[in-house]
C-alpha cells in the first residue's frame, strides 16, 4: 500500500467521525425535542378541555341581553 492510500483513508476517516460528531448532538436534540413536544401536547390537550366552555360564553352573553331587554321593557312598562 502506497502513501497515498494511507493518507486518503486517514482523510476519510477522519471526515467520517466529524461527520458523526456532528450528527450525533443533533439526534440527540431532536429526541430531547421530541420527548417535550408529547408533553406540550398534553398540556394543550388539557387546556383545550379547561377552556372549552368558553365557546358557550357567546350564547350566554346573548340570553343575558334577552334577559336584560325583558327586564328593561317591565320596568318601562311599570312606569320606572
Amino acid at each position: 500500500m502506497s502513501t497515498g492510500w494511507i493518507v486518503g483513508f486517514v482523510i476519510g476517516i477522519v471526515v467520517v467521525l466529524v461527520v458523526v460528531a456532528l450528527v450525533v448532538p443533533i439526534l440527540v436534540l431532536a429526541a430531547r425535542i421530541g420527548k417535550q413536544a408529547q408533553a406540550i401536547n398534553a398540556g394543550l390537550a388539557e387546556a383545550e378541555v379547561n377552556t372549552r366552555p368558553l365557546a358557550a360564553l357567546a350564547e350566554t352573553i346573548d340570553f343575558a341581553d334577552t334577559i336584560t331587554a325583558g327586564l328593561a321593557r317591565g320596568r318601562a312598562r311599570l312606569g320606572g
